[in-house]
């Protein structure tokens, strides 16, 4: 098995470089023994860790990062933590089953709101609700689509027309949308740093310690990082796209990276054109489409383009990033951004999760398909249960299962066709 490769995250980038310097975990020098190793100190492995810890707080747990806290997937997402389970592709004949799954995401989000009134760090978290727009044909067919969903569980929503969103988000770019309330938004590196301040003192956390791989040897599990081997009991994957790297899940996953640019601080001239909300967030109604957000300390980010298992030119993703951004505020012209960063999620089939025992003793959540944060809480917390024996909710039938892919080349060029068709039909809402 050849050891497993990640990106390079040693450089501050993203929403970690509008925080303070923190001083890092250690890494692990040594080899240990453990009840368990948590691969992945993400939402789904603090959600694992802590919930274990409150099942046996008496057993030696381990949690492994390759990276520092904040500098990962967890930190490096749009920061919208989404208070309902609905999806597009979802059928209205399914309203019962979504509005249990609506439950449960909402429960899981009281839970995250909890933790973090206790720490003292500052994740601006507010609920804000969110916008989805559209400014194509085939954006408006999307989202009226949408709105069919919404009828169905009856959940609250207002749609708007191009006026009504020029004057709340302050540019004339889109056709129609709609608002709901069920989102809050937050400084997602300020979030996983505020979870892991709140870890209970037992479990052991090591950042910088990838691992490398992960072998079986008669009743334990042997975790090799680079300075150290983790012998424990049992294991739980829980570094989303990365977990095909292991070994584990590489028939149900891709892994695809996406981008991010966050502007300088706006002068208060600027400012004064983006409309009278200075804290929202853009959800695109095509799945290509770009995500959007005005800070409350008055940046705007802007999250868009694909690329299939490796990340693309830098450069020329920053100039895509500034030119997509400026067609929909042509009124700010001398946009910058402070930082841009690219990030990995584990992309599925069919939407449906890689969830459960996926071999005797190692336990797997991976493929969160770019919704991590509250479900990757919820499914952490289950797996956690799982592998403990307790009581488990049925995520495979409620959140559905990963569907198998075709192996290489035909699923890079399976992507890359689809990537491109869809690209050309929705580019007005990339």
């Amino acid at each position: 098995m050849k050891e497993a490769q990640y990106p390079d995250y040693k450089s501050t980038c993203g929403w970690n470089k509008l925080l303070p310097i923190r001083s890092n975990n250690p890494e692990l020098t040594q080899n240990i023994t453990a009840d368990v190793v948590i691969i992945g100190a993400g939402y789904t492995g603090v959600a694992a860790a802590k919930r274990w810890h409150d099942i046996k707080p008496d057993d030696q747990i381990i949690m492994i990062d390759a990276s520092t806290t904040g500098e990962g997937s967890s930190g490096r997402n749009s920061g919208f933590l989404i208070e309902i389970a609905l999806a597009n592709d979802i059928s209205s004949s399914a309203t019962e089953k979504l509005m249990q799954c609506n439950q449960l995401i909402s429960d899981t989000l009281i839970k995250i709101k909890e933790d973090v009134s206790r720490s003292s760090i500052d994740c601006q978290m507010h609920r804000t609700g969110v916008y989805r727009v559209a400014a194509s044909t085939i954006g408006i067919k999307s989202l009226n689509k949408y709105i069919k969903f919404l009828e169905s569980t009856n959940l609250d929503f207002e749609i708007l027309n191009n006026r009504e969103l020029e004057e709340n988000l302050g540019t004339k770019y889109y056709q129609k949308g709609l608002y709901t309330p069920h989102c809050f938004l937050v400084q997602p590196a300020a979030l996983i740093r505020a979870l892991l301040e709140k870890l209970p003192s037992p479990i052991t956390y090591f950042e910088n310690t990838p691992a490398l791989k992960c072998l079986k040897s008669k009743s334990e599990w042997i975790v090799k990082t680079p300075n150290g081997d983790i012998k424990a009991k049992k294991v739980i994957v829980a570094n989303n796209a990365f977990c095909g790297k292991l070994g584990f899940g590489n028939s149900y996953l891709a892994t695809i990276y996406t981008y991010a640019g966050l502007t300088e601080q706006l002068s208060k001239n600027n400012l004064e054109l983006l409309g009278n909300n200075n804290n929202w967030g853009i959800l695109p109604t095509h799945r290509l489409g770009s995500t959007l957000r005005r800070t409350i300390d008055g940046r705007l980010m802007i999250r868009s383009l694909y690329h299939y298992e490796k990340e693309g030119n830098k450069d020329l993703i920053k100039k895509r990033l500034i030119d997509q951004l400026r067609k929909r505020y042509p009124q700010l012209p001398d946009l910058n951004f402070e930082t841009v960063w690219g990030g990995a999620t584990g992309l599925t089939m069919n939407g449906g999760w890689l969830w459960g025992e996926y071999e005797k003793n190692l336990y797997i959540s991976a493929g969160c398909n770019g919704g991590g944060v509250v479900k990757g809480t919820l499914f952490g917390e289950h797996l956690a249960n799982l592998a403990n024996n307790e009581s488990t909710l049925d995520i495979k039938k409620l959140f559905g299962s990963a569907n198998w892919m075709p192996p290489e080349p035909f699923r890079k060029i399976g992507f890359n066709l689809i990537s491109m068709i869809e690209s050309h039909r929705g580019k007005s809402e990339i």
